[in-house]
């Protein structure tokens, strides 16, 4: 094992993908000469070159376009959209093409791409700069979509999207970059579709994603001195979405929360609760409980942005309150 921040992780995995096949290219804005604007593509454009490792100009369209037409044509690109906000510029392409090709082709043609993303709040950027955008691309049709929580994953996870045959979006969360983990040396690739325990407990099933996961894991802990035994799951993959796990951990514990830092309007928790409400009714103990980003634009200010984001604190506030 070896010790990386979650940023190289990321680069570690695009490294490790690019090694082992010559199909695969990194594109898009910065990510050459800079090392990508989280410096997460530091070091690649010495490694590899400036044939597959490309700087774009400013266009989404651009490079959501190039990444489209590269698949097409048998390579493997790896796209990055600066912030997952800027999807908004190429989701026609994104979502009315990419991700329905093979479908309207009957698999005559495939687009095995990847679009990474940096996605989330914590890093003051504002309404237009810190969204958390994965249920977007968790509503398409054709895409398959993943949530990097640690660096190992950010690795892993990333590996296995470039293999996927399929469109993968990517999203990596922005203020996970600098933090460390613990990520195996040599070749990692997690397959999609496979959500983690984090934390084993008996009393009540908490489900996060991305940055919403450590600190579910921190309000576990907390929620111990209070003598309830929280088992923590990392949902990963959104498409394919796991609800094996899921549904084992509720049948266990009764009770299930949802910490999300998608707005609360049609987020991933509200699919996962709907599937649990339908298949595990008479597993629950309470109601399925939501702890969200209310459904308003995201502010700058750091006690503003802090306070509509899910906090440590409003997990275990919201856990204590449902279960009395």
């Amino acid at each position: 094992m070896a010790e990386l921040t979650y940023r190289q992780a990321v680069a570690e995995g695009i490294a490790q993908e690019m090694e082992r096949d010559p199909f695969v290219f990194l594109l898009g804005e910065d990510v050459a000469d800079a090392g990508g604007a989280f410096k997460a593509t530091v070091g690649l454009l010495e490694r590899f070159g400036p044939e597959r490792v490309r700087d774009t100009p400013i266009s989404e369209e651009a490079i959501a376009g190039a990444a489209m037409g590269a698949a097409m044509t048998g390579l493997r690109p790896i796209a990055e959209i600066m912030f997952s906000d800027f999807l908004a510029t190429c989701w026609d392409l994104i979502a009315n093409q990419i991700a329905k090709t093979r479908y309207m082709t009957n698999g005559q043609i495939s687009l095995p791409l990847v679009i990474r993303t940096a996605n989330g709040a914590g890093s003051r950027f504002g309404a237009q700069h810190s969204q958390s955008l994965e249920n977007w691309a968790m509503a398409v049709p054709g895409l398959k979509v993943v949530a990097p929580a640690t660096p190992a994953d950010a690795k892993g996870l990333l590996a296995g999207a470039i293999r996927d045959p399929d469109p993968v979006i990517v999203f990596e969360h922005k203020s996970l970059y600098a933090t460390k983990g613990e990520v195996p040396e040599g070749e990692h690739v997690e397959g999609l579709g496979r959500a983690l325990v984090r934390r084993a407990g008996g009393d009540v099933t908490i489900v996060a994603l991305a940055a919403m996961v450590p600190r579910a894991l921190e309000a576990a802990e907390q929620l111990s001195a209070d003598g309830l035994d929280a088992e923590v799951i990392d949902v990963r993959s959104l498409v394919p979405l796991d609800m094996s796990t899921i549904g084992s951990s509720v049948a266990k514990t009764s009770r299930l929360f949802t910490v999300e830092e998608n707005p609360r309007l049609c987020g991933w928790g509200a699919e996962i609760a709907s599937i649990v409400g339908e298949e595990l009714f008479d597993d629950l103990d309470g109601p399925i409980v939501r702890i969200t980003t209310p459904h308003v634009p995201l502010p700058a200010a750091d006690e503003l942005e802090d306070a509509t984001v899910p906090s440590v604190e409003r997990i275990v506030r919201g856990v204590l309150a449902a279960v009395g």
